[in-house]
């Protein structure tokens, strides 16, 4: 029999497409890596999200694979040069959430150019601070996009109509500039030069771990905002604590981070992320930027499709 093991969360249609195609779904949510290395290779399919490490050694157990899924982007998990190698199909389903992601990179920059939280909470505790909450319009401002894949150009969707210059450096894509709708093909130089805002829309790899470092911080307009949705260990926590406290940028948005488990943070790392959380000028928010009621059937519903093309 056909076996698909399935080890997180997901929407109950894809359990049920896969059955429809006469496939035994074995959905395993809170199973560890560990337990999948010992039992996958009785498996044709599998889908992940972020928990297990798909790599040379877990393919090599892995005898009856023939498709891997990945719930969303983040490739870095799952070695696709040997699964390839192996004649394993991989397959992830960005387009899925890339709206939910483009709508919470909105609503932070707006909840923090509008000191929208500070205030909640000051309201809450009868404290009114109408002068120390003047924020600023997104109107006239120049924002910058780095990285124009699925969510760099969905965000520069969500910015139309509001009146801003885009200015987009991609070192993989070429072509895109749309005057109509204010969207300039850039350099990097220029883009951290003239931006007010730079939001990154980046995977993670050998090349972009650290993308963002003290280098080019420095090189960010002065009072500019940072914004991350993509994967955090693309930015250097040190240097970017060091730029929002020395007022070189205005402010951030963090929606992810180096280490995304508190409960395994060393002696160092409590402390870095202590001064980090210490800071007035940040927004942040633990990695939901494309975790929507919607985008979790989406996410779904597109892997499906292509895992199915494959298939047939």
């Amino acid at each position: 029999m056909k076996k698909v093991l399935i080890t997180d969360d997901v929407h109950p249609d894809l359990i049920h497409k896969f059955e429809n195609i006469s496939y035994k779904v074995d959905y395993y949510p809170e199973i560890s890596l560990e337990e999948v290395k010992s039992i996958i290779h009785d498996y044709e399919g599998l889908i992940v999200n972020s928990k297990i490490l798909v790599d040379k050694d877990f393919i090599d157990r892995a005898h009856s694979l023939k498709f891997i899924g990945r719930l969303g982007s983040g490739m870095e998990i799952i070695d696709q040069t040997y699964a390839k190698q192996k004649g394993i199909g991989v397959f992830s389903s960005p387009e899925g959430n890339r709206n939910a992601v483009a709508e919470h990179a909105m609503a932070m920059l707006l909840a923090l150019g509008n000191n929208i939280i500070k205030a909640d909470q000051e309201v809450r505790k009868f404290i009114w601070n109408r002068q120390e909450n003047r924020g600023f319009e997104l109107e006239g401002k120049t924002i910058g996009i780095i990285g124009f894949g699925h969510t760099g150009r969905t965000f520069a969707q969500k910015l139309q109509g509001w009146n801003v210059n885009i200015l987009v450096y991609d070192k993989y894509l070429t072509g895109f500039s749309d005057h109509s709708f204010n969207v300039y093909e850039s350099s990097k130089e220029t883009v951290l030069e003239k931006s007010n805002i730079i939001s990154l829309h980046l995977p993670l790899t050998e090349e972009t771990f650290h993308y963002v470092d003290h280098e080019m911080l420095n090189k960010m307009k002065r009072r500019s905002v940072l914004i991350n949705t993509s994967r955090g260990k693309i930015v250097d926590t040190l240097a970017l604590i060091e730029v929002l406290k020395s007022g070189h940028l205005k402010g951030a948005c963090l929606d992810v981070f180096e280490n995304e488990k508190p409960e395994n943070y060393n002696t160092q790392e409590k402390k870095v992320y202590e001064e980090l959380l210490k800071l007035k000028n940040i927004i942040v928010t633990p990695h939901i930027a494309g975790w929507t009621l919607e985008s979790k059937e989406k996410l779904s519903k597109i892997l499906f499709e292509k895992i199915l093309l494959f298939l047939s």
